[in-house]
Order: C-alpha cells, then sequence, then structure tokens
C-alpha cells in the first residue's frame, strides 16, 4: 500500500559541495547519477542519500554548473562500481533543489522528477557518468477514457490514504488536486508499497491508459490488505480482551475455592505424580533436594502463570534423564572382534587398538579410560566404528553432530530464565540414549567455531575431561550431572583446527585412506548388498563382477574413503532396476565393458606418465583434509633477467620452499653440470597445475629441488617415481608428516617408486601392507640421492633455441 511518508529535512552544515574540478561536457549531455533500489518519477519531489565517489561526483558536477541529473536505477544494487553495462536505459530527468553534507560525511540531495528521458550513449564513466539521451514528452490526452480511469485512480488513492493509522493530508491534498492524468498516475507510482523493480516497469510503461490501468490494479490490491489487517488488528484486540477476562475470572474462581477450603482435585493428582517420579528416579541428594523445592513452589502456583509452565518442563528434564547407573554387562573379547571384523574390512591396527580399550575397560571398569578421537578422512568409517565399540559393549549409542556449532550454550545449554530454554547436546543426548554409561559419538569435533555468543570447543574442555566430567554442569539443569562412565569417541577429518588443549584431552587414532584393494573387497563384502537393499534389488537378480567393480574404483572415482564408490555402485544398479521394475529384464550382469553405458565415460585417468615426459616435471605427494594426492610440480626456463616467477595459488611456505630450492641449485651449478650464466640470462617459472586450490607446506621441497635440476639439465624425471620432504640449504633432506597418506596416495595412483626422507622411516610400519607389496621405497638423506634416483642419464642433444643460454 501506500507507504507514510516523512518530509526530508537537513541542516545547512556550509561550505560548497565540492572542491573538485570542473569537467567540460557537450551541451547536449546529461549528468547520470546511479541510484540503488530507487526510482524517482517526473513531478514528484524526493530525497536521495548518496555515498560513492561516482554519485558524489556527479551530483557535484551537477550542482556547480547548474545541470540537472538524469537519475537510473542500477540492474544488480549489490554492484559498488556502477558502470553503464550495470544500469537501466530509462530514467528521469530532475533538478537539484538542494544538496547538504551531514556531519557523518554522508550527502544528501532533494531532487525533482522533470521528465523521462532514454539514454542513446554512453559518453563517459569517470569521474562519474554522461550519457547523451532522447527527452520524452508526456502527451496530454484529455479522452473520455483517460478522465474515467482518472476519476477512478483519483478515488482509489484516497480510499488508499484514508485507510492507513495516520492520513498524511499533504500527500492527500497533493491527490485530490493532481493537475492530469499523466501526474497523478507518477504521483501514486511513486509512493506505493512496491519493489523497485516494478516502479521501473511503470516507469517504463509510456502508454498513459497501460501505465493508468497498472498502478490502479497494483493499488487495487494493497487497499484489499489494508481492508484485511484493519479486520485482524480489530480481532486481534478483541482475543486479547477475551483472555484477560477469562484470566481474571480463573483467579477469582481459584480464590473462592481457596476460601470455600475445596481442593483442585486434578492438580493433586499432577502433583502426587511427579512426587511418585521424583522417588523413583533415584537422584543423587542434591539433584533431590533441587527437584522438591521446584515441586513445592509448582504446588503454590497458579495454572494460568507463565512460569508454571517452566517450572513443570523442569522438572520433566529431571526426572527423565538416567540418574542411576545400569547394571552393566561384561565385555566379550572375541564377540568384540568378531563385530569389529563383521562391520569393517582392514584397519587392523585400529581394531588392535579398539580391543585393548575393551579390555581394560573389562578388566578395570571404575578406572578412567581414555577419550578416543579418530582422525582420517571422509568415507574411511570414523562414525560406524563408534557404533561398532558400543554393539561389543552391549551399551545404547547416541550421536550429537559438532559441526557448525559456534554458541556455546549448544554445549552446556540455556538458563531457565531465557523463553524457550533447553539443556546442551551432551544432556540431550544423555536423555535421548536412556543411560548414563551409553557410547556417545562426537561427531565432527574439528568443525566447531567459536561466535559472539562463546566458545563451544571451551566447553567441550570440562566434558572431555575425566578429572571433571564427574560434576558436568548444565546451565539449564543447574546441578552436577556424572558424566565419567559415558565412553566419548570423537570424529575429525583434521587436527589443525582443534585448539590445542581439547586436543591434549583425547587421543588420536589415524585412520589413511584406503587402497584399491581394500575399497575392493569391501565394495563386494558391504557396498554391493546395501545398495542392493537400498534400490529394491537381489542378489539373484543383479551380478557386478571384479573387474567391474576395480574399474569403478580406478576410473570413476578419486578418493581416499568409499563414499563415491558406493555412489557409483548405486548409480549403476539404479539403471539395471528400470530394466527390471519395466519386465524387460529378469537378470543382469554388470561387466567392465557395461560401464560406459551405465555410467558414462571415465572421469579420471592416470595421467603419471604424461605429464612427466619432458624435464622440467616431477611428481610430488601431498596431505588434504581428504586423504593424500600427488601434485605436479612444473618448471620450465626462458630468457629474461634472471627473475624468478611463481604461480598456481602456492601459499607463503611453499614460495620459501622454491627459493631454498632454487638457492641449493645455484650453490651447486657446477656440481651438477649447470651453466652458472644461466641463473642470469634466464627466467624461471614454477608452476603447480590445479592453480584454483591453495597449496602451502614445506614437503615439496625435495620435488622443487628435482623439477629444477631437471630443467636446467634437460634430463627427464622419471614417470613412475613420487617424492616428499623438506629441504635445507645444506642439501639435507628433512622429515615431513602425513606419510601414510601420501604413500597410500602415490599406490592408488598407479606409481612404482617413492622417494620419502630417511627420518620418516618410522612411520614404515603405519603404512598399508597392500602399498607396501606395490611400492619401491627410496630413503633419502640428502638431495644428491633424489637426484641420483629421479633423474633419468642425460641425452645429448641441443635443448630448444628458446630456452638456450
Amino acid at each position: 500500500m501506500l507507504k507514510n511518508q516523512n518530509n526530508f529535512r537537513a541542516a545547512d552544515f556550509g561550505g560548497a559541495p565540492g572542491a573538485a574540478a570542473t569537467v567540460d561536457l557537450p551541451e547536449d549531455a546529461l549528468i547520470i547519477l546511479p541510484v540503488r533500489n530507487f526510482v524517482l518519477f517526473p513531478g514528484v519531489v524526493m530525497p536521495v542519500a548518496i555515498n560513492r565517489p561516482v554519485s558524489i561526483a556527479a551530483a557535484q558536477q551537477a550542482v556547480r554548473q547548474g545541470r540537472p541529473v538524469g537519475l537510473l536505477m542500477q540492474r544488480d544494487p549489490e554492484d559498488n562500481e556502477p558502470n553503464s553495462g550495470n544500469l537501466h536505459r530509462m530514467g528521469v530527468v530532475a533538478n537539484i533543489l538542494r544538496y547538504v553534507t551531514a556531519p557523518d560525511g554522508t550527502h544528501h540531495l532533494i531532487c525533482q522528477g522533470e521528465q523521462r528521458f532514454q539514454v542513446d550513449s554512453f559518453l563517459r564513466e569517470q569521474p562519474f557518468l554522461a550519457a547523451r539521451v532522447r527527452r520524452i514528452d508526456e502527451p496530454d490526452i484529455r479522452s473520455s477514457d483517460i478522465e474515467a480511469r482518472f476519476l477512478h485512480l483519483r478515488g482509489e488513492a484516497t480510499e488508499a490514504l484514508q485507510l492507513l493509522p495516520q492520513v498524511p493530508q499533504e500527500l492527500l491534498s497533493a491527490v485530490t488536486n493532481a493537475p492530469s492524468p499523466a501526474a497523478l498516475t507518477d504521483m501514486v507510482a511513486s509512493y506505493l508499497d512496491i519493489g523497485p523493480n516494478e516502479k521501473q516497469e511503470l516507469l517504463e510503461t509510456l502508454d498513459l491508459a497501460t501505465r493508468m490501468d497498472k498502478v490502479a490494479r497494483l493499488l487495487a490490491q494493497r487497499i484489499e490488505v489494508l481492508r484485511l489487517s484493519q479486520e485482524i488488528g480489530r480481532q486481534t484486540k478483541a482475543s486479547i480482551d477475551d483472555r484477560q477476562r477469562q484470566m481474571l475470572l480463573r483467579e477469582q474462581m481459584a480464590a473462592i475455592q481457596r476460601e470455600l477450603g475445596e481442593g483442585d482435585e486434578g492438580r493433586g493428582a499432577e502433583i502426587a505424580e511427579l512426587t511418585a517420579a521424583i522417588d523413583k528416579a533415584q537422584m543423587p541428594p542434591e539433584v533431590d533436594q533441587a527437584a522438591r523445592k521446584e515441586l513445592r513452589r509448582l504446588e503454590r502456583m497458579s495454572d494460568a502463570s507463565a512460569e508454571y509452565g517452566m517450572i513443570r518442563t523442569y522438572l520433566d528434564w529431571l526426572i527423565e534423564l538416567p540418574w542411576a547407573l545400569p547394571e552393566e554387562a561384561p565385555i566379550d573379547i572375541a564377540e568384540a572382534r568378531r563385530i569389529l571384523d563383521a562391520d569393517h574390512f582392514g584397519l587392523d591396527k585400529i581394531k588392535q587398538r579398539i580391543v585393548e580399550y575393551l579390555a581394560v575397560r573389562k578388566l578395570a571398569p571404575q578406572g578412567k579410560a581414555p577419550i578416543l578421537c579418530f582422525v582420517g578422512p571422509p568415507g574411511v568409517g570414523k562414525t560406524s566404528l563408534g557404533q561398532s565399540i558400543a554393539r561389543a559393549m552391549g551399551r545404547s549409542f547416541v550421536r550429537v553432530s559438532l559441526g557448525g556449532v559456534h554458541d556455546e550454550a549448544e554445549i552446556r545449554g540455556h538458563r531457565r530464565t531465557y523463553v524457550g530454554a533447553l539443556p546442551g547436546n551432551i544432556i540431550q543426548a544423555i536423555r535421548k540414549a536412556g543411560s548414563r554409561n551409553c557410547v556417545m559419538m562426537l561427531d565432527e569435533i574439528d568443525k566447531m567455531g567459536a561466535g559472539i555468543q562463546g566458545d563451544p570447543a571451551s566447553a567441550m574442555l570440562e566434558v572431555l575431561d575425566p578429572e571433571q566430567n564427574g560434576t558436568f554442569r548444565d546451565n539449564y539443569l543447574a546441578v552436577p550431572f556424572d558424566l565419567s562412565r559415558v565412553v566419548f569417541i570423537a570424529t575429525a577429518n583434521m587436527l589443525d583446527t582443534i585448539p590445542g588443549p581439547l586436543r591434549d584431552r583425547m587421543e588420536i587414532i589415524s585412520l589413511a585412506g584406503y587402497t584399491d584393494a581394500e575399497k575392493q573387497q569391501i565394495a563386494k563384502r558391504y557396498l554391493v548388498r546395501r545398495q542392493l537393499e537400498a534400490n529394491g534389488l537381489t542378489a539373484d537378480q543383479v551380478e557386478i563382477d571384479d573387474a567391474a567393480l576395480a574399474e569403478i574404483i580406478r576410473g570413476y572415482t578419486r578418493e581416499a574413503g568409499v563414499r563415491g564408490l558406493e555412489r557409483e555402485i548405486g548409480r549403476a544398479l539404479r539403471h539395471v532396476a528400470v530394466g527390471i521394475a519395466e519386465g524387460g529384464v529378469a537378470k543382469a550382469h554388470i561387466g567392465r565393458d557395461d560401464l560406459a553405458e551405465l555410467l558414462g565415460q571415465q572421469r579420471f585417468e592416470d595421467e603419471v606418465a604424461m605429464r612427466v615426459s619432458q624435464p622440467g616435471v616431477a611428481t610430488g605427494l601431498a596431505w588434504t583434509p581428504v586423504g593424500g594426492d600427488i601434485l605436479f610440480i612444473e618448471v620450465s626456463r626462458m630468457p629474461g633477467r634472471g627473475s624468478l616467477i611463481l604461480t598456481g595459488q602456492l601459499g607463503e611456505v611453499m614460495r620459501e620452499s622454491v627459493q631454498a630450492a632454487l638457492s641449493l641449485v645455484k650453490s651447486r651449478a657446477g656440481e651438477l653440470g649447470i651453466d652458472p650464466s644461466l641463473f642470469e640470462k634466464n627466467d624461471i617459472h614454477v608452476h603447480v597445475p590445479a592453480g584454483a586450490t591453495p597449496k602451502d607446506g614445506p614437503s615439496a621441497g625435495v620435488a622443487m629441488f628435482t623439477a629444477l635440476v631437471s630443467a636446467l639439465t634437460g634430463r627427464t624425471v622419471r614417470s613412475d617415481t613420487a617424492m616428499t620432504g623438506e629441504i635445507s640449504l645444506r642439501g639435507l633432506v628433512l622429515p615431513v608428516g602425513g606419510i601414510k597418506e601420501k604413500v597410500t596416495a602415490a599406490a592408488r595412483a598407479g606409481l612404482k617408486r617413492v622417494m620419502l626422507p630417511a627420518r620418516n622411516r618410522r612411520d614404515y610400519d603405519d603404512i598399508p601392507q597392500d602399498a607396501r607389496d606395490r611400492l619401491e621405497f627410496i630413503w633419502l638423506e640428502r638431495v644428491d640421492d633424489a637426484i641420483a634416483a629421479a633423474l633419468e642419464p642425460r641425452v645429448t642433444a641441443e635443448l630448444p633455441e628458446a630456452v638456450s643460454a
């Protein structure tokens, strides 16, 4: 509907509008003032606030030269740099009646619209926009149809204004005394409560009859809304008055009953039921005392009181929490091993650590067991391991998702003084599990973030500390709750985002990605069966052979876990399910040759040999939050002045690794057979492909050094070899982290050899056996070992002229 309009008033703060130099413009040019979410109509006076440099410059130029401005609305209001491509082509020529600058630095104009115009061409965009335009005169049409529309529109506008809570008399007078149909139409369109794009559409409607019909239709809709709003307001007021009368009558009835000595049988039964529930809950003495105190308050309180429901909800929470410790069944270690082997393939060291954990819990049930944290890429089975532990211990399992939690109250709960307060996620999970010795999975503990509401990671310190969680105090309960018997198991994709004190309270167990052989066994044992059930199929109807599974693993997925593999298997089965559901196929066999039809062409290929078939390209190994990966280091040289160019979105540490590698190459140029003058007459360009992905870390030092030597000597790096390790200026190869994930990625990519720092031999036992069997390991003490093992023998041939010294 029509918006209440306030007259624009601004104090004259003195001073000239600006001091910029005047720009010479042709006489037929119009200064363009871009505006956002605002449309001015001819004949209307409106305030305009401007703050962008291009708008301020345009307004100041117009004021200095006494020119009008052309107001054009932006197509994209979020664009802070207006240009000719982001503006509508039709606007309104306006005179600036007043220009003031507020004390806070904002600039305000009072503009009066004159007539419509359309842009023919833009003349300039800096320091302000200017254009040649074609002004559009409003034809003075006084036909009988126009006059009828004029009278109808004026009547509707008057009715709409009278439906407002406060009628703006100035606007009512302006509507009543509108001089022409066009003036009235533009005035009503300007004050209609519609979006700026709808107003722009009305501005661009040049036919007067059509424009008047559109405005009348929009105005009629707003009148209906205003009438409905008034009716709802009257009903709401009547309803509130009725509720107040009922509450007063209930209070009078309760007072009369107290005077006559008559009790409320329903209320007495409720209090008796709560008393019996408190007796049965086996609460600790401190909690029992708090519950009975609240019960006495509830007994004296009126049912109509707002606090009555809050106290009743609080008592329900205290009663339903499992305060008593249930009788624990003894842990069967052999059964635990069977469950772990049935639920998960591989992960032998992880399973052994879980069995040790269960054995300690069996021998020392009252002891303070460590809190396990499974860290690994997505899809490797972290959450399902927690479920297996719960099955092995015979306890209930509950999962608390911490991903995206940024409010401390999500852990500790809200105080009861707040409306709608509830306990935190920990207490809610205990209530859901129904047991004080449940297995609680704290999923994605690395995804918590701090906000203005506090740091939830700090609140987790008490939860995960065996010395403190025996008296955990939730803000809502305001009484201690014993969490010491809860088996906490956390999961995370990476440790970097977990605060140090919180990480110190957990025992970290790393889960690396699976090898191709492990993925194939997991698919055969678990994934195919699960997807058959999910798609309504049976093993008798569909069969997937081993060759097809191996092809899906190599050509259609590239991941550390098996989630993508399961999705691709599901896609293939759904394609077959269509034929079976239609009755055209009774039994289907999916082989390797069928995958192109079912899943399309392969998405991944082994490109290592192709990428390293020329000098200057080396294969490195990288660690990512979703597992290991291979990356390529590309080095080229060209005639120049000895500059070093780095591309590929490299981080600061990785840039320093390239500098160190180049310095090491320069210091050993003679030993490596490199002419020192090459460095003065050539530019060296180091690039790491996948430029959209940020990369950082020192472990690519060996690969950087090898690629530089390869490019400067013309010797090709072996295509079956990948390497990792940090280097020093003394030529030493220093240890790095993530060896297990990196080696697994090398095996997955089809490489034959990996070069690792000799000081990382301690990580050899953590590498999966399948990867150890498929790869040859070369241990590096110095960079000389890397050059000897990685570079092919020198080929005597002339280098291309473009890269010669």
